[in-house]
């Protein structure tokens, strides 16, 4: 027991511990200042994080491989949790994708993040040798479509987007020819296109906010235009916790979720942003190691399924705070408020756990069995 917890991989688990504190100082700092905000997100966030850590030992411990013999229970279960949301969902913000659960709200979509890296997992290694390439690709963005249309209805774009940033990533890594991988291109090409005439036309706005801002600085443009303001005014070293004139006088809106990173870089600088960036690296190369070592390719599939799933979080919502990405309430992995992200963020970090420990038990297999 002893000999396991030493190989734990805890360079992974330490930085990811390292964000969720910066991210706790930074919903501290915001939650003593008032200002029309709750002054209990620091509280909840630490009760979201107790939660998180049981549900990451739990999955840290319980052999992944459960988790294939039961992916096409935990993708049926999601899709029935999705479409009850669709009408039953609390409304918040315009979108329909909570559930109350006493003085709290459950966002399915986080969950269904990970549902759908397992699903293709499991698919993906068991119909390699079972169907043809394009036919096994087609039946994946057809499944993959279904879970990503009920999270369109919501509406949730920003969601939709990663789950299909999922897809298309473990897609590539699956093992694609260069054929079929142009042909996956134009097919990307065509649904993009087609895409802007089913989106909403608030949807429109923050697309076109996005290569000008200041037509409306006011209305639409104008969440994007103070996170600029805020990052800006950072500095080499920021103003220091809890005192961003931004996030302190609530000019910027939504501080604890969409623009936490903004939050961040005001009161820490570069040096601040530096450090996430640097975290977030160091939790990708870990995960990297942790794929290219997994006994089986339903480990690697997971792994990197949930490589792809942080760093679109990361690309979208810091986007969005610098004003190259359109606003689309992404929360930043481990740093923004919100307790199903975070529930999430630490079942993936518990499977990684496990998939790591897993391949560890093995080499120390081989081992013995040289002697």
């Amino acid at each position: 027991m002893g000999n396991r917890f030493l190989k734990i991989d805890w360079i992974l688990i330490v930085a990811s511990f390292l964000l969720l504190t910066l991210g706790l100082l930074s919903l501290y700092s915001i939650s003593t200042a008032g200002q029309g905000t709750d002054s209990n997100i620091f509280s909840k966030q630490v009760l979201f994080f107790v939660i998180g850590l049981v549900a990451m030992i739990f999955f840290a411990n319980a052999d992944y491989h459960y988790l294939r013999s039961y992916s096409n229970v935990i993708y049926f279960l999601t899709l029935g949790v999705l479409l009850a949301v669709i009408f039953l969902g609390v409304s918040i913000r315009g979108t329909s994708g909570w559930i109350g659960v006493g003085p709290f709200h459950i966002q399915p979509v986080e969950i269904s993040k990970i549902s759908l890296i397992i699903f293709l997992a499991s698919f993906f290694s068991a119909k390699k040798m079972e169907l043809g390439e394009i036919s096994r690709i087609i039946a994946s963005l057809i499944l993959a479509l279904i879970m990503i249309f009920f999270v369109i209805k919501q509406p949730d774009f920003g969601s939709a987007m990663i789950l299909s940033g999922i897809w298309l990533g473990m897609v590539l890594l699956s093992g694609i020819s260069k054929k079929n991988l142009f042909i996956l291109f134009l097919l990307g090409v065509f649904v993009a296109g087609a895409g802007w005439f089913f989106l909403a036309p608030y949807q429109k706005e923050r697309l076109a906010n996005l290569f000008d801002p200041q037509a409306d600085p006011q209305g639409s443009g104008y969440n994007v235009l103070q996170s600029i303001v805020a990052v800006g005014s950072g500095g080499m070293t920021g103003k220091g916790i809890g005192h961003g004139s931004q996030s302190q006088l609530n000019f910027l809106p939504e501080k604890h979720t969409d623009f936490i990173f903004a939050v961040i870089v005001e009161e820490l600088g570069v040096f601040g942003a530096f450090l996430v960036l640097f975290l977030f690296g160091v939790i990708f190369y870990r995960i990297k190691k942790i794929a290219e070592k997994s006994r089986d390719n339903f480990g690697y599939l997971v792994a990197v399924g949930i490589m792809i799933m942080i760093f679109l979080q990361i690309l979208i919502n810091i986007g969005m705070n610098i004003g190259i990405m359109p606003v689309t309430g992404i929360p930043l992995p481990f740093l923004s408020y919100g307790g199903s992200s975070l529930v999430s963020m630490f079942i993936a970090l518990g499977i990684l756990i496990n998939i790591q420990s897993k391949e560890s038990r093995q080499s120390d297999l081989r081992v013995m069995q040289s002697y």
